[in-house]
């Protein structure tokens, strides 16, 4: 299951695992658009890649009284859950959030608040089975919250210590939780920013995580080479730290 079905990253990890698979790909109808193409291009995609099966469902991940609703229609149409992506989330404007109180609200809902709600209902589904797998996207935002993005690295941060404490709570459920903290992606989200040093794309995220999920490791560093750096720049002096780019 992919939840945020047109996320790049989401779609390079659901291509590596789709042959032989059913997939669920769940993502918000766009406005205007014709319900019965919704997502037809990410699900042909998918059955390209060897998917068995490719069921899309509307989602709206910010409408959180309506996750159970969604997380029960996908387990009535697809069965019992494999592997559970979330996906989904926003990038936000730094400069607007420092104005508008609004979208700050808006960016911290959808990179943590829904992101929380989904991951309890889906953890519950989980422990009921007794199997299956959640991959959480972090990010080295979260690692140390910097100035310049300080609303989006606030909300990654809430989000790190949640999965980390689920991930405490699921041990020996049968239920396996992989966290994921990549640097800069270039993809559409990033689109018009400079590229940070140690930038990756979202096959390079998508071929860790399925090595992360194979190997069942708890969290992983995309490149890895940035666990290392971070353990050096959480001791930077916060008059530099408040200087640092993006």
């Amino acid at each position: 299951m992919v939840f945020g079905g047109r996320s790049e990253i989401g779609l390079e990890v659901a291509k590596r695992l789709a042959p032989g698979r059913k997939v669920v790909l769940a993502a918000r109808v766009r406005d205007g658009a014709d319900g019965a193409a919704h997502l037809e291009r990410e699900a042909a995609l998918l059955r390209a890649a060897g998917a068995v099966r490719v069921d899309t469902i509307d989602f709206d991940a910010d409408d959180v009284s309506g996750h159970a609703e969604a997380l029960g229609a996908i387990t009535r149409a697809a069965g019992e859950i494999g592997v559970a992506v979330l996906a989904f989330g926003i990038l936000g404007d730094q400069q607007l959030a420092e104005r508008d109180a609004a979208h700050a609200v808006q960016i911290v809902h959808t990179d943590y608040v829904a992101q929380l709600s989904l991951l309890t209902h889906l953890a519950r589904a989980l422990r009921a089975q007794r199997s299956g797998q959640l991959v959480v996207f972090s990010s080295v935002a979260g690692m140390r919250v910097r100035r310049a993005n300080y609303v989006y690295g606030s909300a990654k941060a809430g989000l790190d210590g949640f999965a980390s404490g689920l991930a405490d709570a699921l041990h020996g459920s049968g239920v396996h939780l992989l966290l994921v903290r990549p640097g800069f992606v270039i993809g559409r989200m990033t689109t018009g920013m400079d590229p940070a040093p140690l930038a990756s794309t979202p096959a390079q995220v998508a071929d860790a995580v399925v090595r992360g999920l194979r190997l069942r490791r708890g969290r992983i560093w995309v490149p890895g080479t940035l666990r290392l750096l971070f353990a050096v720049l959480r001791y930077v002096p916060q008059p530099i730290w408040r200087r640092m780019p993006r």
